[in-house]
């Protein structure tokens, strides 16, 4: 039985979409659509209302990457990549388990107190109804984290997550594990995610504009590389230049932009995300 629809007829249908979805990714491999692609590879194997894709390194902030929120946006931007992150309890569970695979609620708590404290937080502020968590192994220490969420009676899907569903995910994982490897082979940041939405490229903006009266093109340069989640040393080594002249430059950054943290720097560039996307619409 497939989504309900029994009978070889279904089987067949669904294994030409699912066909043809892979397919399409695999053409579109370090282009714009990539991401996009992907999506319709999930919703082939399990039908979900949004999803946020981060890129995540263990004790560093996750790297936006993509996400078709319709609503509560501004949770993602100003409070879950400013420090939200590290209560998550996915990226928790995955920082202790260091292994990919399909994760839902159930599978991340230890105590049924913390995972209502968590129901009742997250999803009374956002809306989501189930969502699971898809952790996919890049190179190293990188890591590609899907969240999939539903929306329950606001959505025609429902409300919670199918267990074949996850049985599907599961099955597909090395081969969603490879496309990724292939396409994300570089740091992870917004010029290399290559992501075809309005969002990535109003973030493209930002990134750019980000200091731009009071630093010099390469300060710039460097203090947008630090805001999308690059240490000193990935960035010594993606410039080609001396660890030494990273931390000179990262000084001057600090001391023209008056913060004295990498914290307070990427709160001041949510902040001037929001007043971007404020100023064009």
């Amino acid at each position: 039985m497939i989504n309900g629809v029994s009978g070889e007829g279904a089987n067949d249908s669904w294994l030409l979409e699912l066909n043809q979805s892979l397919a399409n990714t695999v053409d579109a491999l370090h282009t714009p659509r990539f991401t996009s692609c992907l999506m319709r590879v999930l919703q082939v194997l399990a039908a979900f209302d949004c999803a946020v894709v981060v890129g995540y390194r263990p004790d560093k902030h996750p790297i936006y990457l993509f996400d078709s929120l319709l609503e509560h946006r501004e949770l993602l931007f100003q409070r879950y990549l400013l420090d939200a992150y590290q209560k998550d309890p996915f990226l928790l569970s995955l920082a202790e388990r260091q292994e990919q695979g399909v994760y839902g609620i159930d599978d991340v708590f230890c105590s049924g107190s913390e995972r209502d404290d968590y129901l009742q937080n997250f999803y009374h502020q956002t809306g989501w109804k189930d969502e699971i968590c898809i952790a996919l192994a890049l190179d190293g220490n990188r890591w590609l984290v899907v969240y999939l969420g539903k929306l329950g009676d606001r959505s025609a899907l429902s409300e919670r997550f199918h267990h074949h569903e996850c049985q599907r995910l599961t099955l597909f994982l090395s081969t969603l594990s490879s496309l990724c490897r292939q396409h994300w082979r570089g740091p992870f940041h917004l010029a290399n995610a290559m992501v075809d939405s309005d969002v990535a490229a109003r973030l493209r903006e930002s990134v750019e504009s980000f200091g731009k009266s009071r630093l010099t093109p390469r300060e710039q340069q460097i203090a947008a590389l630090l805001v999308q989640g690059m240490d000193s040393h990935e960035i010594a080594e993606y410039l080609a230049i001396g660890h030494g002249t990273v931390k000179n430059h990262r000084k001057r950054i600090y001391a023209q932009l008056q913060i004295s943290s990498l914290g307070e720097l990427f709160g001041l560039f949510l902040n001037h995300i929001v007043a971007s996307s404020a100023s064009t619409n």
